[in-house]
C-alpha cells in the first residue's frame, strides 16, 4: 500500500518535511506532496487534478484559475464540470479572495455541484437550526415576559378587592391605569 500525505498551503512548519511517522511499535514512512512545490502545468493533464492547479508553484494563482476555469468549460460531462468547479472554488479559497475566485468562475456551473447543493443545504440547516434556537430564546422571554403581567394582574385583582386606589396599585404592580380600570370593570361584570 503506498501511502501520500498532500499539503495544501505552504507552511514553514517541520511537519512539512516529514516523510515517516513512529508511535511505539507503529511505523509508517510516506511520499510528501507540498502542492506550493509543484509545476503548475502537470496539472492541466487530467482534469480530476484542476482544482489543484490554483495551489500550485505559481506566482499568479489569480491567472492559474483563470486557466482552470477555460479548461472546466471544456468539459462536456455538466455533472463532472460542476463539480470540478466547486472544488477548485473550494480550494481557491484557500489562496484568493471570495471576489475574485466569483469574477472568475461562472457560479451557475457550480450550483449544479453536488458539492455545492450538499453545502448549501448544510448551511440552510444551520440558519433553520439558529433560528429555531432564537425562536426559542425569545419564546422563553415572552412567556416570561407574559407570566410577570399576569402575576401583575393577579395582584392588582387582590389589591382591588383589598380596596386600594388604581394608583397605589399601579404603583406597585407596574401596571398602567388603564389597564387596572379595565380589570376593576371585569371584576364588577
Amino acid at each position: 500500500m503506498r501511502q501520500v500525505v498532500i499539503y495544501l498551503r505552504r507552511s514553514d512548519s517541520p511537519l512539512v518535511q516529514e516523510n515517516t511517522f513512529r508511535l511505539g511499535e507503529t511505523f509508517h514512512s510516506f511520499q510528501v506532496i507540498r502542492l506550493w512545490e509543484e509545476n503548475t502545468p502537470q496539472f492541466f493533464h487530467h482534469p480530476g487534478l484542476l482544482p489543484f492547479a490554483v495551489l500550485s508553484n505559481t506566482d499568479d494563482p489569480e491567472q492559474v484559475l483563470s486557466q482552470v476555469s477555460r479548461s472546466l468549460e471544456t468539459i462536456s460531462q455538466k455533472q463532472v464540470q460542476s463539480n470540478l468547479a466547486a472544488a477548485t472554488s473550494i480550494l481557491a479559497g484557500l489562496v484568493l479572495n471570495r471576489e475574485t475566485i466569483k469574477k472568475i468562475l461562472r457560479s451557475d456551473i457550480m450550483r449544479e455541484s453536488v458539492i455545492y447543493q450538499d453545502i448549501l443545504e448544510e448551511g440552510r440547516e444551520e440558519g433553520k437550526e439558529e433560528g429555531r434556537e432564537e425562536g426559542r430564546e425569545e419564546g422563553k422571554e415572552e412567556g416570561k415576559e407574559e407570566g410577570k403581567k399576569e402575576k401583575a394582574r393577579q395582584i392588582a385583582l387582590k389589591m382591588l378587592s383589598a380596596g386600594f386606589h388604581v394608583p397605589e396599585i399601579a404603583q406597585f404592580t407596574d401596571l398602567s391605569p388603564a389597564t387596572i380600570e379595565e380589570l376593576q370593570r371585569q371584576q364588577h361584570n
